[in-house]
């Protein structure tokens, strides 16, 4: 069983913009891996729901079996957690992609945090947005 903890973020500037995903990927005992990505023009919900992909991508690349994901966006940890419903059809078809990500997985949970615990995954957001500028 190999455990991680999954830190991800999103963030447009105008909505839609331009917008970035991020994600911070701590895998117990060890390695924390980081990425930041310039996804052009798109919402603030879209590109948090990119992040959460990219960073689901890694850790199963990473062989992660148990994933503690935290985000700072309600909205996807509720829609993810089946408390919200996916009304638009942009996200909704993100979200089936998330869902056949965290079928690969033993266990994923989802956490939602505020922004301040979110640190490192917001800055890299920001960081990859001021580059594209």
């Amino acid at each position: 069983m190999k455990q991680a903890t999954l830190y991800t973020d999103g963030g447009a500037r105008g909505n839609p913009g331009p917008a970035a995903a991020a994600y911070v990927l701590a895998i117990a005992g060890g390695e924390t891996i980081e990425a930041g990505d310039y996804l052009g023009e798109a919402t603030n919900n879209q590109a948090e729901y990119e992040a959460l992909l990219r960073g689901l991508s890694r850790a199963r690349e990473a062989a992660v079996t148990n994933l503690a994901v935290f985000m700072d966006s309600e909205l996807i940890v509720k829609q993810m957690s089946g408390e919200y419903r996916i009304k638009n059809a942009d996200l909704k078809i993100l979200y089936d992609k998330v869902c056949s990500l965290i079928a690969a997985f033993d266990r994923v949970t989802f956490e939602h945090v505020p922004r301040a615990k979110n640190k490192r995954a917001d800055a890299l957001v920001n960081e990859t947005l001021d580059k594209k500028n």
